[in-house]
């Protein structure tokens, strides 16, 4: 699946260098990362976008978003924002920037190689 490199460019030039974040290609498009969590993305011709739990709802009533669903099953808390809703600088920057402010308010650290301790074993 490829992905509007000239909007990843828009997202890059609206966050900046920036040490903390990275880029990864995922979900057969883009994520850019704060510390290792995803805040915003491209998939195809739409920017992903972490809101939250608390502002989902919100989100999807704005025009052009939709629930991002890559699997039959939406991903609470994060949304699809069309290319309407992408057409100026201001319409990204608000998004890019609500995502950050959102996920940098995440504690602990990204989950990483899928596995997690339980008693003591490594389960994937």
């Amino acid at each position: 699946m490829a992905y509007d490199e000239k909007l990843a460019d828009r997202v890059r030039a609206i966050v900046g260098p920036r040490e903390t974040v990275t880029e990864k290609k995922m979900f057969g498009g883009l994520a850019f990362l704060l510390n290792g969590k995803m805040f915003c993305g491209i998939a195809h011709e739409d920017l992903m976008v972490r809101v939250g739990p608390a502002r989902y709802e919100q989100a999807l009533a704005e025009a052009h978003v939709r629930p991002m669903d890559f699997t039959g099953r939406p991903m609470m808390g994060y949304v699809f924002v069309g290319p309407v809703g992408t057409r100026t600088a201001s319409a990204v920057g608000r998004w890019v920037t609500e995502s950050l402010d959102f996920v940098g308010t995440l504690e602990g650290s990204a989950r990483r190689g899928g596995r997690r301790k339980l008693a003591g074993k490594s389960v994937r």
